[in-house]
C-alpha cells in the first residue's frame, strides 16, 4: 500500500515532495502553497496535483497523511487541521515554537488516533545511531559532558527575505538561532545525551536586525548528573558548522554535523562503531518513516512527545534568558 501525501508549504516541502514522489512507499497527491506559480511549476515538475487552498487539500478523500512545512509558529496549528481533517500528519522542525500549542497537538493527535511525526533529518543518520548505541552501551565510560557548537552565518539579507519579507525575524513566526538553526542539533544533543531536568540559558541580538536572538549559550544539568553546553549563533564568519562532542570519563565522541569525527577510548588504538549494528528498518527520510508507521505500525522516529523535548529546551534557554533563573523542565 502506498501512502497519500500531500505537502502543505514549499520551502522545506518542496524537498520533501520530492521525496514523495519518489518513494515506492508513498504518492504525492497533492501540494498546497500560497504562492499559485509556485505551486503549480513544482507539480508540473513532480507530477502532482496543486492548490492554494488548504481546505481543499484537506478536504480530499485520496490523502492519507498531510506534511506541514509552513513557519514555524504555524506547525502546530496547520497539523491539527489536518487531524480534524481525519489525516495522519507531520511537520517540519520544530514541531512549533509554543509548548503550549505542541501540547495541544500531541493532545489532539492521541485522541483522533493518528500518527504524528516530526521531521529531524539527522536522526535517519545510521553514524548518529551508532553513536547513540555506543554511549549506551557505556563505550566511553559515563558521560561527563556532551557539548553543542553550532556556529553559523546568516547575512542580514537572509532575515529581511523569504515570503512575506521578514518572517525569519521574528520568534513568533520562526525563533532564533536556538529556535530555528539550531533545534536539528538541540534534538539530536538531547536524543544522544538523555534526559535533561535544569536550562540555565542567555541569549541576544548581536548582528542583526531582528526581534529575536541571534546568538545562545545554556548549560543543560542531565538526568544522570552529567552536564550539557549548548552554544549557537548565526553572527559566526565564517561559517563553521555544527559539532557535538561527547566525553565520557573513559573516552570521546565526536560528531561533525552527523559524520563521527573522533571516536576514542582509554587504552584502545582505533576504536570502532562497526560492532553497533543499525537496524535494516531504520528508514531513509521522513516519508518512508511515515510510510512504515501508518501501513506497518512501527514508530516513527520522532513522535510528539520525543519532538516536544527540543522545544522544551529552546523554550528554557529563552525564558531563563529573560528571568536569570534556571528553568526546571
Amino acid at each position: 500500500m502506498a501512502v497519500r501525501i500531500g505537502i502543505l508549504g514549499l520551502g522545506v516541502g518542496s524537498s520533501r515532495a520530492k521525496m514523495a514522489a519518489e518513494s515506492e512507499n508513498a504518492e504525492l497527491v497533492c501540494i498546497c502553497d500560497l504562492q499559485e506559480d509556485k505551486a503549480k511549476a513544482r507539480a508540473e515538475e513532480l507530477g502532482c496535483e496543486w492548490t492554494t487552498d488548504l481546505d481543499a487539500m484537506l478536504g480530499r478523500d485520496d490523502i492519507d497523511a498531510v506534511g506541514v512545512f509552513t513557519s514555524s509558529g504555524t506547525h502546530a496549528r496547520f497539523a491539527m487541521q489536518a487531524i480534524d481533517a481525519g489525516k495522519h500528519t507531520f511537520t517540519t522542525k520544530p514541531m512549533d515554537v509554543s509548548l503550549d500549542q505542541c501540547d495541544a497537538l500531541i493532545a489532539k493527535a492521541k485522541d483522533a488516533g493518528v500518527v504524528l511525526g516530526v521531521d529531524f533529518g539527522q536522526r535517519y543518520s545510521a553514524s548518529a545511531h551508532q553513536v547513540r548505541m555506543a554511549l549506551r552501551s557505556g563505550a566511553i565510560g559515563r558521560i561527563v559532558l556532551g557539548d553543542l557548537r553550532m556556529k553559523w552565518y546568516r547575512p542580514q539579507s537572509y532575515y529581511d527575505g523569504g515570503w512575506p519579507p521578514g518572517w525569519r525575524s521574528r520568534l513568533d513566526t520562526e525563533g532564533g538561532s536556538a529556535a530555528n538553526q539550531g533545534v536539528h542539533s538541540i534534538d539530536l544533543l538531547q536524543w544522544l545525551l538523555g534526559p535533561v531536568v535544569t536550562v540555565q540559558g542567555r541569549s541576544g541580538t548581536f548582528n542583526h536586525d531582528i526581534d529575536t536572538e541571534d546568538c545562545s549559550v545554556a548549560i543543560l544539568t542531565l538526568a544522570d548528573g552529567g552536564f550539557g553546553v549548548i552554544q549557537t549563533t548565526t553572527c559566526s564568519y565564517p561559517n563553521l558548522g555544527t559539532t557535538i562532542e561527547v566525553s565520557g570519563n573513559t573516552g570521546t565522541l565526536t560528531l561533525d554535523g552527523t559524520k563521527v569525527a573522533r571516536y576514542e577510548r582509554e587504552g584502545e588504538e582505533n576504536p570502532s562503531l562497526d560492532d553497533f549494528e543499525v537496524s535494516p528498518d531504520l528508514p531513509a527520510n521522513i516519508i518512508e518513516d511515515m510510510a512504515g508507521a501508518i501501513v506497518h505500525g512501527r514508530p516513527v522516529q520522532v513522535d510528539g512527545e520525543e519532538g516536544r523535548k527540543s522545544v522544551a529546551i529552546f523554550s528554557a534557554i529563552y525564558e531563563s534568558s529573560k528571568t536569570g533563573e534556571v528553568i526546571t523542565l
